[in-house]
């Protein structure tokens, strides 16, 4: 039994079923994907943020040539960043830098990259530590604190430095000033890679595709099927209770449970409770809520980023993107463009809960005062929200995990995995290789999936496959 259609559980249920077993997959969504789906409105297809497929993991090379084949696009990567009025290229391009913050500027912040080197912070317990010790402060306060700010919703100095160690490893100004001058060699850091691969149309083509090879393999993947509540006998789970598609519930047992859900969901669903200190820790647990803004502009060439980073103050939205530049075939209209502002919000605040048609037209007010409609009219939007999009890494939720995994591991028969499962911000590929492990364990192996090292194949030393 697997609890969530995401790339953790339609990965395990895929490798399950290829081993001649048969899962039964539970997704409270109407579509598979998680996170990583693809929504449709009107004809086009919009991501849930941008999903760019590449990996140094060879076991997800295979299945992504076997599940999607030639179906992928090889993809050129244009980003940029807004801040003050201009456009960065991301890479940074040095030129670019300079003329877009001016000489002297630009030289206090080599001044200040210097002041890092001979005078770094000597322990980095925060993201504003670990960022100012490779960029120097006053770039940290110029690109990187408004943005981190507006994703996360709290100060840099509540979030970890782990955080940061694991997103933007290897990236430092001397790394982005070195491709600046003599381009990213080898492709080894993550953030400056310049082309991907990317399924025709969208990512949700992807877990759609699971979907039908699980069902037609002897598995089943059942969508509007919510687990309310999880049944426990000592050290291990008998059942989940689901919510189906017509409200009933019913439990649904099985020899062997795995769940991406969250975890903090998790814990409040088993029964009989845990101890009251591990509901403590997983209710203490926070998360980072996302909505995307979906508009169709009518215009064919608005501008050629895939996909844009908003780091200035004056607007709410976090970062942009142009569904038509990651593929032509997200669009049924080729004279129009499809855009998703993105805004990185908390479960019932003002935006989350600010109504449809009010956020079209805050997204549409907010790229006109940008300037990146050209006065073209929008002709229409809608609103995507997801929920728990990020798992958050504040002061306390290091401590909070190591009690909820000594928990956990008292089980026999319950795996987490994925990134919400595990509390961990990794990437789909390395979401997948959670549930790839977790079969594995079924049939003999004793890999420690929460320990599993994703820094050492991680995607800023990976190519594009």
């Amino acid at each position: 039994m697997i609890a969530g259609a995401g790339p953790a559980g339609l990965t395990a249920a895929y490798e399950l079923c290829r081993r001649g077993a048969a899962p039964i997959v539970l997704e409270r969504d109407s579509i598979v994907g998680g996170i990583a789906r693809t929504e449709q409105f009107q004809g086009y297809r919009f991501d849930i943020g941008g999903h760019r497929f590449f990996t140094k993991l060879p076991e997800i090379s295979r299945i992504w040539d076997e599940v999607l084949g030639d179906k992928f696009l090889r993809v050129s990567r244009l980003s940029r960043i807004y801040y003050n009025g201009k456009f960065f290229f991301y890479p940074l391009k040095l030129g670019n830098v300079i003329h877009g913050l001016g000489v002297w500027n630009s030289f206090l912040i080599f001044l200040s990259f210097l002041h890092a080197l001979i005078s770094p912070y000597p322990e980095e317990k925060n993201l504003e530590e670990w960022v100012s010790n490779r960029f120097g402060k006053r770039l940290y306060r110029t690109f990187f604190k408004t943005y981190t700010e507006k994703v996360w919703g709290m100060p840099c100095t509540s979030i970890r430095a782990e955080w940061a160690a694991q997103r933007i490893k290897g990236l430092s100004l001397r790394t982005a000033v070195q491709n600046a001058l003599f381009g990213n060699r080898n492709g080894r850091i993550k953030s400056l890679i310049e082309e991907f691969l990317y399924p025709e149309r969208g990512p949700g083509m992807m877990w759609e595709a699971f979907q039908d090879l699980i069902n037609r393999r002897g598995g089943q993947v059942l969508v509007r099927h919510q687990v309310c509540k999880i049944l426990r006998t000592e050290d291990h789970i008998d059942a989940f209770v689901v919510k189906g598609q017509e409200g009933r519930h019913e439990a649904m047992a099985g020899t062997h449970f795995i769940s991406s859900a969250p975890v903090s969901e998790v814990i409040a669903q088993l029964d009989p409770p845990p101890p009251e200190e591990v509901l403590r820790a997983a209710a203490g647990l926070k998360y980072r809520d996302f909505l995307t803004v979906c508009l169709v502009v009518d215009h064919p060439d608005l501008f050629p980023d895939n996909w844009i980073y908003i780091h200035s103050p004056e607007v709410r939205m976090g970062r942009l993107q142009n569904f038509k530049n990651w593929s032509r075939h997200m669009i049924p209209d080729a004279g129009k463009t499809s855009l998703g502002v993105e805004y990185f919000v908390n479960e019932n605040d003002d935006l989350w809960s600010m109504p449809d048609q009010d956020l079209i037209a805050l997204a549409s007010a907010e790229l006109q005062r940008i300037g990146l409609t050209r006065g073209a009219a929008i002709e229409t939007g809608a609103v995507f929200r997801q929920k728990k999009a990020y798992p958050v890494y504040d002061e306390t939720y290091g401590e909070r995990l190591v009690v909820i995994e000594s928990f956990l591991r008292g089980f026999k028969n319950l795996q987490m995995i994925g990134r919400n499962g595990l509390h961990k911000y990794n990437n789909q590929d390395h979401s997948m290789m959670t549930g790839i492990l977790a079969v594995e364990n079924l049939y003999g192996a004793r890999h420690d999936i929460r320990q599993y090292n994703s820094d050492q194949a991680y995607q800023e030393e990976a190519s594009a496959r």
